[in-house]
């Protein structure tokens, strides 16, 4: 068994890696912690370290206990699906043909194959929700390119536990939680130009502030707006499959192979899907 930190009622697994900076993060849905510390680094300095944080610890802890969570989907006859923040009432068909979904103002239409089970469902919905997101994406991504002056050669979706969107400035790709789908677009555009400005500024840093404000002023009010949404209850699971990582090329990018999610840097922790 690997160490453990315990401080009252609060339990921190250590894991020991070759890095410079001790990471501690908090997860849904129970608020789990764990805690990656220098490999050569004393048990007691690591202990003293998240004594120092334990504040932060119950006040983020007590935040994920509280967030609206949304009943799991059944993708039966009448059920409310949100989309791009609307609420949309579903109606099933049972055919013998190819599963599709189609939109209209008030309904989403989900056709499915006879006896199709709720997982099967589920997976045509995410497919199509994927392809809206494909139709968004780019167009937003290049917007911000001209911007900020930066270039992003490719972007992945991913259905992620803990946080909104990734990046990876070394190969300067992003990753976005399809989740978002079901969101305001305007907070689709929230989180990727949040992910862009971090191909300038990785940290979370005075500097990486003052771009996001230059650039986006309204920052603020759409990560609180985004952290107060209710999160869909299959994200939580902590069983949940991981599903492959998916890059869509952008027009002009050179082809990149799918990356590992990054890892948390210095204050930056993956709490709840929200940005620090």
């Amino acid at each position: 068994m690997g160490e453990v930190i315990q401080l009252g009622d609060i339990s921190i697994e250590v894991t020991r890696k070759a890095v410079k900076n001790v990471h501690l993060s908090v997860y849904p849905p129970a608020g789990h912690m764990t805690l990656v510390a220098p490999t050569d680094a004393r048990f007691e300095v690591v202990r003293a370290y998240a004594i120092s944080k334990l504040g932060w610890i119950r006040d983020q802890q007590a935040k994920l206990l509280s967030q609206a969570r949304e009943a799991p989907r059944q993708f039966v006859e009448r059920e409310s699906h949100y989309l791009w923040g609307r609420r949309y009432l579903l109606s099933v068909t049972e055919k013998d043909e190819k599963p599709s979904v189609r939109l209209d103002h008030r309904r989403i239409f989900l056709t499915v194959r006879p006896d199709s089970s709720r997982q099967k469902r589920n997976e045509v919905m995410q497919e199509w929700h994927r392809s809206l997101l494909h139709q968004v994406v780019p167009r937003l991504i290049r917007k911000w390119e001209e911007k900020l002056g930066v270039t992003v050669s490719g972007y992945f979706l991913q259905r992620m536990k803990t946080k909104w969107g990734g990046c990876n400035p070394r190969k300067r790709n992003i990753r976005l939680n399809t989740e978002l789908v079901r969101k305001p677009k305007d907070l689709l555009e929230y989180v990727i130009v949040h992910e862009m400005v971090h191909l300038i500024e990785p940290t979370h840093s005075e500097r990486f502030i003052a771009l996001m404000t230059e650039h986006y002023p309204t920052w603020r009010e759409a990560r609180a707006e985004l952290n107060e949404l209710p999160i869909a209850a299959e994200v939580w699971r902590e069983q949940a499959g991981t599903e492959g990582l998916r890059q869509q090329k952008l027009e002009g990018s050179s082809t990149r192979p799918p990356f590992e999610a990054p890892r948390a840097s210095p204050g930056r922790h993956p709490i709840s899907k929200r940005y620090q």
